[in-house]
C-alpha cells in the first residue's frame, strides 16, 4: 500500500511559534556565525526581526539561503581535513524549522536497525545491538566505510525520496535550495551539484531519509546491519554470509543510491582480529572476566578517541594559560565527564586509573609550570577530588560508584 503524503507543510514551517522553537534549538547548539558573519548573540539582539524577516521570506517565496562558509577541520585519525559547511544562523534557523516539521513525518518510517540523530536513540543502544549479536554467535564482521558520504549524496535521489512522503511543492523547493546554496571558501564561490554540508542542522535528518533504502533492502536480504547516520558494519555467522552481505551492501549503495564504499577502509574480518565502530574497538581477550557467547570479548576506546581526549585536556592546561585552579577545573569537568561517561560501561578501569593520575599530573605542571613537581605535596589528588571538584573517571563507572560514595566523593 502507498504511504501516505503530507501535503500544506510550507505554512507549517514559517508558523511563528515554529521558527522560535527553531531559533531556541539553534542559540542552544552555539556555533560559529556563517559568511555575514552575524553571531548567536547579535541574532539575540534583533530576534524579532530576523524571525519576522525569515517567516515573511518563506511566506512569499523570496527566501534564498546564502552558501555557506566553507572552513577546514582536523580528520580524526587522518593528516587530511574535513571539509565543514556552516551556514548563516538565519539559515540554521529556517533548516531547524523545516526538520521540525519532516523529522515527525519520516521518523516512524525508519528502521530499527539505524541509531544515529534520531530521538531516544543512541550509539550506546547501536553497540548493545552488536554486542548481543556477538553474543549470540556472530564471528564475521562487514567492516564497511562510504567515502565522502555527505559530499556525494544526489540532490535529485534525495529530493525524490522526500517527495514519496511530502507533496508540498514548495518544502520540495525550499530543500532543493537548501541543497544546492553552493559556498564560500576565501571569497570564492564553489557551486554545490551534489551532497549537503557537513555542519548542516539538517544534514542529519537527510542522511536517514537517503540511507533509509538501504536499511529496508539489507533487512529484506536477511543481513543483521546497524548503522549509525553514515557509519555502518554487519554482523555475520560465516565469512561466505560476511561476502554476500558485502556485495548486496555494495549493489545497494553504488548502484541504487549513487554512493561508493572506501576501497582501502572496507573489508571483512573476524571478531579475533578486532574492530572499530563508534570509537569503540572490539575484540577478543584472553583471560577476560567476562566471557560471552563462549569467548572473551572486550570492548575499550579506540586509540584515536584517547589521544583526541588527552589532546583536549593539554590544550586547556597548557602552562601559560593564567586563570584561578577553579576556573580552570570548572573548564576541564565537562570535557572528563562527557568523555568519560561515554565510555564508562566498557573496559576501562585500568585506563581510567592511568588517565586520572595523568590528568592530575598535567594539573601539577600547570601550576607549578614544570613537570617534575611537588605538586603531589601541596595539591594531593584527594584534594583536588574532593575540595576542587575535580571528576574522577573511575568514579564515573557504575560499577565504582558504590565505593566512591562511601569514601566520601561527592562530586
Amino acid at each position: 500500500m502507498l504511504a501516505r503524503k503530507a501535503h500544506s507543510l510550507i505554512g507549517q514551517v514559517y508558523d511563528p511559534r515554529n521558527l522560535e522553537r527553531a531559533w531556541g534549538r539553534v542559540r542552544a547548539n552555539r556555533g560559529a556565525g556563517g559568511v555575514d558573519r552575524v553571531s548567536v548573540d547579535r541574532f539575540e539582539l534583533e530576534r524579532g526581526q530576523y524571525l519576522s524577516t525569515l517567516r515573511q521570506r518563506l511566506a512569499d517565496g523570496s527566501y534564498r539561503p546564502r552558501p555557506v562558509r566553507r572552513v577546514e577541520i582536523d580528520k580524526p585519525g587522518s593528516k587530511d581535513r574535513r571539509p565543514l559547511g556552516i551556514p548563516t544562523i538565519m539559515d540554521r534557523v529556517c533548516q531547524q524549522a523545516l526538520r521540525q516539521i519532516l523529522e515527525p513525518i519520516f521518523e516512524p518510517t525508519f528502521s530499527d536497525t539505524s541509531f544515529g540523530f534520531r530521538p531516544g536513540r543512541s550509539a550506546h543502544m547501536a553497540m548493545r545491538r552488536i554486542w548481543g549479536q556477538l553474543q549470540g554467535g556472530g564471528r564475521w564482521i562487514v567492516d564497511a566505510d562510504i567515502a565522502d558520504f555527505f559530499g556525494t549524496i544526489s540532490h535529485d535521489r534525495l529530493v525524490a525520496l522526500v517527495a514519496e512522503r511530502v507533496a508540498d511543492g514548495k518544502v520540495l523547493g525550499l530543500l532543493w535550495q537548501m541543497l544546492t546554496a553552493g559556498a564560500l571558501r576565501d571569497g570564492v564561490f564553489e557551486s554545490a551539484v551534489a551532497g549537503t554540508p557537513q555542519g548542516g542542522v539538517i544534514s542529519p535528518l537527510i542522511s536517514n531519509i537517503y540511507l533509509h533504502v538501504f536499511d529496508e533492502q539489507m533487512a529484506r536480504a536477511g543481513f543483521q546491519v546497524t548503522r549509525y547516520a553514515d557509519d555502518w558494519l554487519a554482523v555475520c555467522r560465516t565469512r561466505g554470509e560476511a561476502e554476500r552481505a558485502l556485495a548486496s551492501a555494495r549493489a545497494v549503495l553504488e548502484g541504487d543510491l549513487g554512493l561508493r564504499l572506501h576501497p582501502e577502509k572496507t573489508r571483512i574480518v573476524h571478531v579475533s582480529q578486532g574492530f572499530e565502530f563508534l570509537g569503540y574497538k572490539i575484540g577478543v581477550g584472553k583471560g577476560l572476566r567476562f566471557r560471552s557467547g563462549g569467548i572473551g570479548l572486550y570492548a575499550i576506546p579506540r586509540q584515536r578517541s584517547i589521544d583526541r581526549f588527552k589532546d583536549k585536556v593539554r590544550a586547556l592546561t597548557r602552562r601559560r594559560i593564567s586563570v584561578p585552579l577553579e576556573e580552570l577545573i570548572r573548564t576541564l569537568n565537562p570535557v572528563i565527564r562527557g568523555w568519560g561517561l561515554y565510555y564508562r560501561k566498557a573496559n576501562v578501569r585500568r585506563l581510567f586509573n592511568r588517565l586520572n593520575m595523568w590528568i592530575v599530573r598535567r594539573i601539577w605542571g600547570w601550576r607549578f609550570k614544570r613537570w617534575a613537581n611537588s605538586g603531589w605535596r601541596k595539591l594531593p589528588d584527594k584534594r583536588l577530588y574532593g575540595e576542587y571538584g575535580l571528576v574522577n573517571l573511575l568514579q564515573l563507572i557504575p560499577s565504582m560508584q558504590d565505593y566512591y560514595r562511601q569514601k566520601g566523593y561527592t562530586h
